[in-house]
């Protein structure tokens, strides 16, 4: 009896161990840079903003992972996206349309990596793999690689430029992936839907739900959330390059889902967790930049947040 109470109490702190480590993270960094400015509201307003990108498609990834599959394309598909609104908005000088053909271009990549898995059974690392090679060539080409600049001010405004009040329009966006997916995931029959076809795909079949088409829906979401995060970056930037969500962005996306609470073998999730973990990888980078740490610290710091990650991740799968 004592063992089960003593395994429970241990799983429930794993649980709760990204809420841990980012207050630790945070009161190491406020009392060794606290003078150095890292506590300026300008500053705390710019972790949120400099890790919007990787938030929104570790929301999305916290699906994808729940569902059992991976998406290691998403760096590509956001460039992919921001290239195809560029390209719309340059030809029509029509914000909307820019936006709708961002949106398609996202949809694209999701619907072929979706049909690929879910339809042919090929496993998601695989295609993904693959498909990140493919969309990050389609890139290159498009672009030629020269970055296309986005002049229409609302397209601008409504991804990355704007602020509304003292509250720029990335924090927004930021807020808005939390409320959605948290609500989506907890509360719809989709989301149940998809914990259970992560959790035991045969048990969730025999209980009446398409895994196929759960498979289907998460690839393609997340193909569209990669392509909106990257119009942010665009309209952060202003310019629409293939470079966008080059760095490993899948890997921190992937990162913060699992270190946020999904577990690798699928059926589990929680968005908070999630949004909490990618916000605690912007606070490590933003303090070791205040530090006047270099790029190669950033890196091993941010790799060994992914090893961690998944370290956790198994543990939790296997208590």
């Amino acid at each position: 009896m004592q063992s089960k109470v003593s395994s429970r109490r241990s799983f429930e702190w794993r649980n709760y161990i990204v809420y841990f480590v980012f207050i630790g993270v945070f009161l190491f960094f406020l009392f060794s840079i606290g003078d150095s400015g890292f506590l300026k509201p300008s500053n705390l307003l710019s972790i949120v903003r400099t890790t919007t990108m990787t938030t929104l498609i570790a929301v999305a990834m916290t699906f994808t992972i729940a569902a059992g599959e991976f998406d290691l394309s998403v760096g590509a598909t956001a460039a992919f996206g921001a290239i195809f609104a560029a390209l719309a908005i340059q030809a029509t000088g029509n914000a909307f349309i820019g936006i709708l053909a961002g949106l398609a271009g996202g949809a694209i990549v999701g619907a072929a990596n979706g049909a690929l898995v879910a339809g042919l059974g090929i496993p998601s690392f695989i295609v993904t793999v693959g498909m990140q090679m493919v969309v990050r060539g389609a890139d290159m080409w498009l672009t030629n690689t020269k970055p296309i600049i986005i002049g229409d001010a609302a397209f601008n405004n409504i991804f990355g430029q704007a602020s509304i009040g003292p509250v720029p329009v990335l924090v927004i966006w930021t807020v808005a992936a939390l409320l959605i997916g948290h609500i989506v995931l907890k509360k719809t029959s989709y989301g149940r839907e998809v914990l259970a076809t992560g959790a035991n795909r045969v048990a969730a079949e025999f209980s009446g739900i398409s895994t196929k088409k759960i498979k289907f829906m998460v690839m393609l979401v997340i193909g569209i959330v990669a392509a909106i995060s990257g119009m942010l970056s665009a309209g952060l930037m202003q310019t629409a390059r293939s470079t966008i969500g080059e760095g490993g962005i899948e890997l921190n996306a992937i990162a913060a889902a699992i270190l946020g609470g999904a577990a690798l073998s699928g059926g589990k999730g929680s968005i908070i967790g999630t949004v909490v973990a990618s916000l605690l990888i912007g606070v490590i980078n933003n303090g070791i930049v205040i530090m006047g740490l270099n790029i190669a610290q950033q890196y091993m710091v941010t790799g060994a947040i992914i090893i961690l990650a998944i370290a956790f991740g198994e543990k939790r799968k296997k208590v």
